[in-house]
Formats: structure tokens, sequence, C-alpha cells
């Protein structure tokens, strides 16, 4: 079973457990997480495509055709194409991002790896990747994936968030905490 050392939980970690036992049988972890990386990276690109995914307003139909023409267009079939669409056709598109984040925790913890979610305030370099990696392995004792997110809000540093633990090196946190400091002072 997939979940035996990892947590997914809810209905987003059914149907991610769902997806990486088929993936595994089928021998195409690699494959899905590579498609699943794809359909991530429609939905950060296009406001449409979340408005979609996230709208009760359009039907199961709808949403179904229209997902399964982005994902024809992209290239992305098989197993996750055809995932997508019953995600759609029982109405849970909602929560796809979900059930991905869920399918590479999976993926991950299958290779003895941790996945991290990492937010910077502008995209890494080759060299800070290598050493961000290094340094999260050193702490873990494992192989880190690490998933980056690029928000300009946190003005410099980095928020690291490894599981239940959270690192927040983030600038904006520091302004913050001085102007609290401030206060008090004042």
């Amino acid at each position: 079973m997939a979940g035996k050392d990892t947590i997914v939980s809810g209905m987003a970690g059914r149907y991610a457990s769902a997806l990486f036992d088929l993936a595994q049988e089928a021998g195409q972890i690699d494959a899905v997480a590579s498609d699943l990386k794809t359909v991530s990276a429609l939905l950060d690109e296009s406001e449409d495509l979340r408005r979609l995914v996230r709208s009760p307003v359009f039907s199961a139909e709808e949403q179904e055709k229209a997902i399964a023409a982005v994902l024809e267009r992209a290239g992305v079939g098989g197993v996750v194409a055809n995932f997508v669409r019953l995600v759609a056709r029982n109405r849970r598109l909602f929560a796809i991002e979900a059930m991905i984040k869920g399918f590479h925790a999976l993926a991950a913890a299958a290779r003895g790896a941790v996945t991290a979610e990492v937010t910077v305030a502008e995209p890494l370099s080759d060299s800070r990747r290598a050493s961000l990696s290094e340094a999260l392995a050193a702490v873990t004792g494992k192989t880190v994936d690490f998933d980056v997110k690029v928000d300009p809000k946190i003005l410099g540093g980095l928020i690291v968030r490894l599981g239940s633990r959270m690192v927040d090196a983030s600038l904006k946190t520091k302004l913050n905490a001085i102007k609290l400091a401030m206060k008090e002072v004042g």
C-alpha cells in the first residue's frame, strides 16, 4: 500500500494514493510525476484554468471537456490524462493541486526522499539550488526534493517547509520582527 510510511489524508490523499498505486503497478512513477508537474505548471500559469478547476459554476461535463482539451494540447496523456478526467467527472477537480502534492510526497517516499516546500523572492540559480539541496540533505539525512515557489512579497531570504517543520528566514518576517520590537520600545 502506498501510504504506509507517508501520510496523505483526506479525499485528496485517497486520490493521490490510488494514482500512485496505479503508476507503481504500471512501472510509470517517473512518467506520471513528470506529467503531473506539467499539469501543475499549467495551473500556475493560467488564471482561467485555475478558475475552471475551482469554480462550482461549471458542470462536470464542461470541466472534463475543457481539461481534456488543455491536457491534449500540452501533450499530457495516458494515466495522468485519464486520472484528471476522472477527477473532473467526479466533481473533485477543485482538489487537483492537493492530489498532485500527495502523489509527489508518495513518490519521494518510495525513493527514500522527502519533499520540502521552498518559497523565495526570486528564482534560484543552479548553484543556490545545489547548496540548498546539500544543506537540507545534511539536516534530514535523506535526499530532499523541493518545490520552489517564487513570491516577491517575502522581499528576500527564504521560507522552508519540511514536513511539520518550518524555517522562515524571509526578509519580510525579519522586518516585521524589528517593527514590533521598535513599537515595544517606543
